[in-house]
């Protein structure tokens, strides 16, 4: 349509988001369906942070926010990463966003120009590339496979720096993979963007999943391993996923004051500022008890361990055991050219799922999405019952395949 942007030709619908939406679709239609394509824990949000946002109703604290957040949340913010990351941040330096996506996109917008170069490992979060297209930079894929663990290598993001770099953005623990990064692994990707050729790259790291850790994994970020970066290192963070509050939508970053002045100026044209009683939550949230997510970790790993055993037990599927977040993602690539029961090829990992979905009933993302294949992503936030039923699924659909 000649009236749309030429710029909308450059991204596509989220494909998870597609996925849970067909999957809803699916089971309102009577379908019996498993969805495990959303990243969304299935646990309510804790009830002392649902309190707070009734008080701050009851309390009148309804009325339009400041566009960086409110002073007591960006206060809240810098204990948070003074406490748990040893980071020392002014609420100056804090933009407070509708969810992470939209700090990201603020980023982004604020620091692009046409032709500037975002460095992004694979398997990456479906919306990197997307976003850095839409603000016309150039997605710079660096392919980082299983026998590599899913990571990026020092020599691989020498290798991909030129003149043109902006940004490289290194999510940890990773969204689809669960891999994380070590101290060590970070400084070793430091030590390349300290190097003086390097000085013009920044760092954006996002750190969402960073309390969804399993095995003694110690999480680090990038700003806390190699303090010479601090000033080109922007923190990414938010509460959707280790405090269950997908739906409330609460993101923020945490950077250079420059930097931070220009997003919190898009914020003041675009959404003005996150709900205010949502804010008065977010306190609460990062203020409070935490003592719930190391009870829903347990829960997450005894999932993720049947999972991975579930899968690795059937025939052509690959599984490693991630250390992090709430997703596994297998391989499927003994599965390319063989036949479904109606006589249907699977060529590729989005034939694969669609299979799953068709004729099983279970809704997963297809490794493509992320920008490696042949694999698929499954969430693991969902409950143990539905889980194990899905996998049984999964090992009937591959054991009918020939």
């Amino acid at each position: 349509m000649a009236f749309l942007a030429d710029r909308l030709k450059r991204i596509k619908p989220s494909p998870t988001v597609a996925v849970t939406a067909k999957a809803n679709e699916l089971k309102a239609a009577g379908h019996d369906v498993i969805g495990l394509g959303a990243g969304e824990p299935d646990f309510d949000t804790p009830e002392h942070i649902k309190q707070a946002a009734y008080d701050a109703i009851a309390s009148g604290k309804t009325k339009y926010g400041p566009p960086p957040g409110i002073p007591a949340l960006r206060e809240a913010i810098c204990r948070k990463l003074k406490r748990d990351n040893g980071l020392d941040y002014s609420p100056a330096q804090i933009n407070v966003g509708t969810g992470g996506k939209q700090t990201i996109f603020n980023a982004l917008m604020a620091t692009l120009n046409p032709g500037d170069e975002v460095i992004i490992p694979a398997p990456f979060w479906v919306s990197y590339t997307d976003i850095a297209a839409l603000m016309e930079g150039e997605p710079v894929v660096v392919n980082c496979p299983a026998e590599t663990g899913f990571k990026m290598s020092p020599a691989q993001l020498a290798d991909a720096i030129t003149p043109r770099t902006k940004w490289l953005m290194l999510n940890n623990p990773s969204n689809p993979t669960g891999a994380g990064y070590t101290k060590s692994e970070l400084k070793a990707l430091a030590d390349v963007l300290m190097a003086p050729e390097n000085s013009h790259v920044h760092v954006m790291t996002d750190d969402m999943y960073e309390f969804l850790v399993y095995d003694g994994f110690e999480f680090s970020t990038m700003a806390q391993v190699e303090p010479g970066l601090m000033d080109r290192v922007l923190t990414l963070n938010g509460l959707s996923k280790a405090y269950c509050m997908t739906g409330w939508r609460i993101g923020y970053a945490a950077g250079n004051a420059d930097l931070i002045k220009a997003m919190n100026m898009l914020n003041s044209q675009s959404t003005t500022s996150l709900t205010t009683f949502v804010q008065w939550a977010a306190i609460a949230a990062l203020d409070g008890d935490h003592s719930f997510i190391a009870e829903h970790n347990a829960v997450f790993k005894e999932r993720r361990d049947m999972v991975v055993r579930m899968l690795n037990e059937t025939p052509g599927i690959d599984c490693q055991t991630p250390i992090g977040a709430f997703y596994v993602y297998p391989s499927c690539k003994d599965l390319i050219g063989r036949k479904t029961p109606d006589g249907k090829v699977i060529e590729t990992d989005q034939d694969f799922v669609t299979y799953l979905l068709e004729d099983k009933g279970v809704a997963c993302v297809h490794g493509e999405a992320f920008g490696l294949s042949p694999h698929f992503r499954i969430s693991y936030a969902t409950s143990t019952e539905a889980l194990e039923e899905a996998c049984r699924r999964i090992q009937a659909a591959c054991q009918a395949l020939s």
